[in-house]
């Protein structure tokens, strides 16, 4: 598919998108999303429809619940009208728990989670939501090197500002390169990809605070609103301005 949602999207069905530390989620009308690689984990589930996945060696594999690692270009066609996305951080031990519930590998993209025809709904409201993503993944106790995520605290504290590898790597005590490696085994994702995760993150709760793009833009470290507008699209496959464009409530519970 080709993106350009927003036209084809019915007119009487607005999406939402939740924003907590360590997670989004994404209810809402299924999506014709562009091939595009994520910063973190994501689970889709195809409300009323399966949901297949194109990866860029040419493999698909179709199923009504998904799990797409961090980094992976691929894309993802809605067999269905609604579609229900979670995206996780490895900072939160939710991230641990979703990939224990699919038993079910191929290469790095799970199907089929275990509670699937459980999440089979569209969440309306916070209390909703926050149900469809403790069903997803349960809180369970992981611990993170202690060093990374210090330096993740730091990245979240202040998304705006600049802090390059090596001084990361000074405050954990490290070589750049070790640290990087360490902290791509640790957080599943790149420090690059981890700090325009959280920039985008913090733009979504800038926006939802009432600032347009371009203010959003420049409190989260982009470059300019062009900038949050590419990377907003490398992420996750459509353009800001066309899922504002659907009547999006974005929440912050």
């Amino acid at each position: 598919m080709t993106a350009g949602a927003a036209s084809a999207l019915p007119q009487t069905c607005y999406p939402s998108v939740w924003l907590w530390p360590g997670h989004a989620l994404y209810a809402g009308p299924s999506l014709n999303l562009a091939p595009h690689s994520g910063s973190v984990w994501c689970l889709a589930v195809g409300v009323d429809g399966p949901l297949t996945v194109a990866t860029k060696n040419g493999a698909t594999r179709t199923a009504h619940s998904v799990l797409i690692p961090p980094r992976l270009r691929h894309q993802l066609t809605c067999h269905g009208t609604g579609l229900v996305s979670c995206y996780l951080e490895l900072t939160t031990d939710r991230a641990d728990a979703v990939r224990h519930n699919f038993g079910e590998w191929h290469g790095k993209v799970g199907l089929s989670h275990v509670d699937e025809d459980r999440l089979l709904f569209t969440p309306s409201d916070d209390e909703n939501a926050s149900h469809w993503v403790d069903l997803v993944a349960p809180t369970a106790h992981r611990t993170i090197d202690s060093r990374i995520a210090a330096a993740a605290r730091r990245i979240r504290e202040d998304p705006a500002a600049t802090i390059s590898s090596g001084e990361l790597a000074a405050g954990a005590g490290r070589s750049e390169s070790r640290f990087l490696h360490l902290f791509r085994d640790e957080l599943g994702t790149s420090l690059r990809r981890y700090r325009l995760w959280v920039r985008l993150t913090d733009a979504g709760t800038a926006i939802a605070a009432g600032d347009n793009l371009t203010t959003a833009a420049m409190k989260s470290g982009f470059a300019s609103p062009s900038h949050l507008a590419d990377r907003f699209k490398s992420t996750f496959g459509l353009s800001a301005t066309q899922l504002l464009g659907t009547g999006l409530r974005l929440r912050t519970p």
